[in-house]
């Protein structure tokens, strides 16, 4: 006999590890959140809230330049959140972690255009070649030359 599938707000409200390791990610979430509308700018975007742990916030961005940026403004958001969130926080640790940019990394779109010049240069080295590979290179220097006009 088959046991049926439980509820993940069921697994998440039980006792053990699982619902103490969802409230962390979600208490993280939270204070990358309000950390962010604190520090205005592009560093914004540089940086998450990576660790809560014994009253120090940990914060991670991708350079050294970002972190420096950060450190000058400890104070006021170390002061924000002792206010309005966090009073048992103490301190504010910030680590350079380069490997960040490749969480955020967006796929890069492919640029399949050949400009003007590079087709007249390929349709010129066309007629110049013979073979396969002329006519191909004449197909290619032909479809840049469309692709333009649509």
């Amino acid at each position: 006999m088959k046991k049926s599938p439980q509820d993940l707000s069921q697994l998440l409200h039980q006792q053990g590890q699982l619902p103490s390791i969802a409230e962390k990610a979600e208490l993280l979430l939270h204070l990358d959140h309000y950390v962010k509308q604190v520090i205005s700018g592009p560093v914004t975007e540089q940086f998450k809230v990576a660790n809560f742990r014994q009253g120090v916030l940990v914060i991670e961005t991708t350079t050294a330049a970002w972190a420096a940026r950060i450190n000058f403004q400890k104070p006021k958001i170390l002061q924000q959140l002792q206010i309005e969130m966090l009073p048992m926080l103490s301190a504010i640790e910030v680590k350079v972690n380069p490997g960040l940019n490749l969480l955020d990394a967006k796929p890069k779109q492919a640029h399949n255009q050949i400009s003007e010049t590079a087709a007249a240069h390929i349709q010129a080295l066309a007629e110049h070649t013979e073979g396969s590979l002329g006519q191909k290179l004449k197909r290619l220097a032909a479809l840049a030359s469309r692709s333009r006009q649509s």
